[in-house]
């Protein structure tokens, strides 16, 4: 192959006259469509991997009005965001779907993150956690497809995959009174998608448990600060918990750096659960007990719900609900005077 020859992208012309077939032929092979012996199709497949010939997908699609790319609407500062983002890839790939991500930012608000997928011929979106009011989330699913994951909207026309959040808060509590915990605090999210029911599992697990003289919920939030400052206030408090749930893991890294600088050990002073089991709980360095969303699960709904919606394919239940775990690494054990010494 000529220098000129390789500058330019391999067309069906170029493998029909390097296999000796016509280009309906190469056509046929290529579109992986019955009419072509199995000699003539190894011919032609061997012929376009010495060329480095790749089929033009995306021209095929817009000759046929599909895209078959979902918009995915992410927060760049949430880890978990990253961790659904590279289920939904596994997912779409599965189904033969394309992905195009559109990040939030703090200069980048999510009205503008889904104009720009709308203007890339997105067929459906799937927006992770979004704060947007319900009523501009309609106003997109009237345009197109629209599946909301890691929060609950109430309208009949936005499709919803999430996890069943207070159950999960419910196991974290279950998990630190088993352990013989009885003070157990709960640093919450504010405002974020998911912090309500969270909020709620927490109170309901604790007056399960007989404990709702214990309850105590410190203000919280999505980061490191927030976990920091709601940590700060929790060692003022008189007599001061020996174990705190977090809203998610980002906040509990904001905990758990406060009260190690204070001098306190996790989890001989104080146990510490977070949520979601984010890469960041996973670094050998946190390892931190946590509430686990199936990510693989959850991703799947999410895009086989859009593609169902686009094909028209009946759908039951308009929310899909996803049951959590408990996974117990070393930020968790008995309360003080019982817990073991770390190890060394």
């Amino acid at each position: 192959m000529t220098r000129a020859e390789r500058a330019r992208r391999p067309t069906l012309a170029d493998v029909a006259a390097r296999a000796g077939v016509s280009v309906a032929l190469v056509s046929i092979v290529m579109r992986d469509v019955p009419g072509a012996s199995p000699a003539s199709r190894q011919r032609v497949l061997q012929a376009a991997d010495e060329l480095g010939y790749r089929p033009d997908t995306r021209a095929r699609l817009l000759r046929s009005s599909r895209s078959r790319l979902l918009g995915v609407v992410f927060g760049v500062q949430h880890a978990f965001h990253g961790d659904l983002v590279s289920g939904l890839y596994t997912a779409a790939d599965r189904v033969g779907y394309e992905l195009a991500l559109s990040a939030v930012t703090p200069q980048r608000d999510e009205q503008r993150a889904a104009a720009s997928l709308l203007q890339d011929r997105c067929e459906a979106l799937v927006l992770l956690g979004p704060h947007t009011r319900t009523a501009h989330l309609a106003e997109l699913a009237a345009r197109l497809p629209v599946v909301v994951v890691a929060r609950a909207v109430r309208h009949r026309d936005v499709d919803v995959v999430r996890t069943a959040d207070e159950s999960g808060l419910h196991e974290a509590v279950d998990h630190l009174v088993g352990l013989g915990h009885r003070r157990i605090a709960h640093v919450d999210g504010g405002r974020a998608p998911g912090a309500a029911e969270r909020r709620r599992g927490y109170r309901d697990a604790m007056r399960h448990h007989g404990l709702a003289a214990d309850v105590h919920v410190l203000s919280g939030g999505l980061t490191e600060d927030d976990g920091a400052a709601a940590a700060r206030a929790l060692l003022d408090l008189t007599p001061r918990p020996t174990a705190v749930t977090v809203f998610n893991d980002r906040c509990a890294l904001g905990v758990l750096d406060v009260l190690q600088r204070a001098g306190l050990a996790v989890p001989g002073d104080i146990s510490v659960v977070g949520y979601d089991d984010s890469r960041l709980a996973r670094l050998s360095h946190v390892g931190l007990t946590t509430i686990a969303q199936d990510i693989e699960q959850i991703t799947t709904l999410a895009v086989t719900r859009a593609i169902d919606r686009l094909e028209r394919n009946p759908v039951s239940h308009r929310e899909l609900v996803v049951p959590p775990h408990l996974v117990v690494r070393t930020t968790t054990c008995p309360p003080p005077a019982t817990c073991p010494p770390p190890a060394t």
